[in-house]
């Protein structure tokens, strides 16, 4: 153990998804953040559905999706607009705004 070598995260990083600045790791945090945001989402459906004391199979009876799509939505995965403005609207939430900074605000449903 005496002669053991630690590389820092950020060599390892740089090592596998390329330096900052890259093109590879450009893409790679484009993606990331992406699946953070879809994730976001995900338990924002969760937590309005728990509030509700609907399970799964409920939300997704008022949706008209199965259980297994409502779960996949729960974790991110399968998230777009119009899912989104069917899920929401199915937990009672009937308006969404889109803040797009120094654009402006957009109606989403």
């Amino acid at each position: 153990m005496g002669n053991m070598k630690l590389t820092p995260l950020s060599e390892v990083v740089d090592r596998v998804w390329g330096k900052t600045g890259t093109p590879e790791r450009d893409e790679m945090e484009a993606r990331l953040k992406e699946e953070l945001q879809a994730s976001h989402l995900g338990e924002a459906i969760r937590e309005e559905r728990l509030k509700q004391n609907l399970t799964q199979e409920e939300l997704g009876q008022r949706v008209g999706v199965k259980k297994s799509q409502i779960s996949r939505l729960e974790k991110g995965h399968s998230i777009t607009i119009p899912t989104l403005s069917r899920v929401f609207k199915a937990l009672g939430v009937t308006t969404a705004t889109l803040d797009l900074g120094a654009a402006g605000k957009v109606a989403l449903w």
